[in-house]
């Protein structure tokens, strides 16, 4: 299904800075660059990242994910922005960290330029712990991006989605899969448990349904992983596209700043205790009811028409 869109004209791409540039309105690459590791299009709101390499079942390797997190932050504050859809080519969807570069092949130099944001390695005591710490860094960065951006981000899954492509899933607002997928934490069987893949997932299902996944990296079905938690909701796959896409149209109705707010609101009551949590929620309320499109709303639902968003963080009042 991703791999459709990969065939549609020039207007509707934008590619990761690694990738070279379409031409003549379809896919056409020199023989002397590689594909793009990731596809990114644009269309009325609605923003699509593919996952573009099936031949190593959508690692996320660093390159993988730098192309993921510049997909989604580029134009993030532009009011034509309203929902992500991260989906990808291939029968996985991700199948975790790329386990070649968690050994010390490639170097400590080489690690350390690519994670110059981890600045810890003097206390550490093994290459073997740094570069650990060093993946997890940009994963965890790519992974709360996903939580705090201000749009709603949507997993549309297809397929196998393991260990970081099961956090990567986990830490989406949404997720849209089809019946055959499914979704595990294998590392403990490669002697590296999946320690912040568990993050995403302890919070998104039952403790015990956690511990057991990454006890024993054993999958679970779509129909278990909607059971807990994990997804949003189950569809055959001929209908993936179609119910994804009916989610995303929904959310571009809404105005943006005021689900914005709700986003950014729901994340930070759910880290804090029950009172300090409608504290919050109740405060904001009352900010939401200062917009400019919380009082449109409200005047839209009693002269009964349809809203008209202006789609700007402004006041109505004080």
């Amino acid at each position: 299904m991703a791999a459709s869109f990969l065939s549609r004209g020039v207007g509707l791409f934008r590619l990761s800075r690694k990738t070279t540039a379409l031409l003549s309105g379809s896919r056409c690459f020199s023989q002397t660059e590689p594909e793009p590791l990731t596809v990114k299009q644009q269309q009325d709101g609605i923003r699509r990242i593919i996952l573009n390499n099936p031949r190593k079942r959508n690692a996320l390797s660093l390159s993988m994910l730098e192309s993921l997190r510049e997909n989604i932050v580029t134009d993030l504050n532009s009011d034509d922005l309203r929902v992500i859809i991260i989906s990808a080519r291939g029968p996985v969807f991700s199948s975790g960290h790329d386990l070649k570069e968690l050994t010390s092949a490639q170097g400590r130099d080489y690690h350390t330029k690519v994670f110059h944001t981890c600045a810890e390695t003097k206390e550490l005591q093994t290459l073997h712990n740094l570069l650990k710490l060093l993946v997890q860094d940009l994963t965890t960065r790519v992974m709360t991006l996903i939580q705090d951006v201000p749009v709603p981000v949507i997993a549309m899954v297809n397929g196998v989605a393991t260990a970081a492509g099961c956090q990567l899933v986990a830490s989406c607002d949404v997720a849209v899969v089809t019946e055959k997928s499914t979704f595990a934490t294998p590392g403990v069987n490669v002697g590296l448990f999946c320690s912040t893949p568990a993050v995403a997932i302890g919070r998104a299902v039952p403790r015990k349904v956690a511990m057991e996944m990454l006890f024993t990296g054993t999958p679970i079905s779509a129909h278990d992983a909607l059971l807990h938690g994990l997804v949003s909701k189950v569809v055959p796959e001929e209908r993936l596209e179609e119910e994804t896409l009916s989610i995303a149209k929904r959310v571009c109705q809404a105005s943006r700043p005021v689900v914005a707010l709700g986003k950014a609101t729901f994340q930070r009551q759910m880290a804090q205790g029950r009172d300090a949590a409608y504290a919050t929620a109740s405060k904001v309320m009352v900010d939401n009811l200062a917009l400019t499109d919380g009082q449109e709303g409200i005047r839209a639902f009693i002269e009964k028409r349809k809203p008209v968003w202006s789609h700007k963080v402004e006041k109505a009042h004080d």
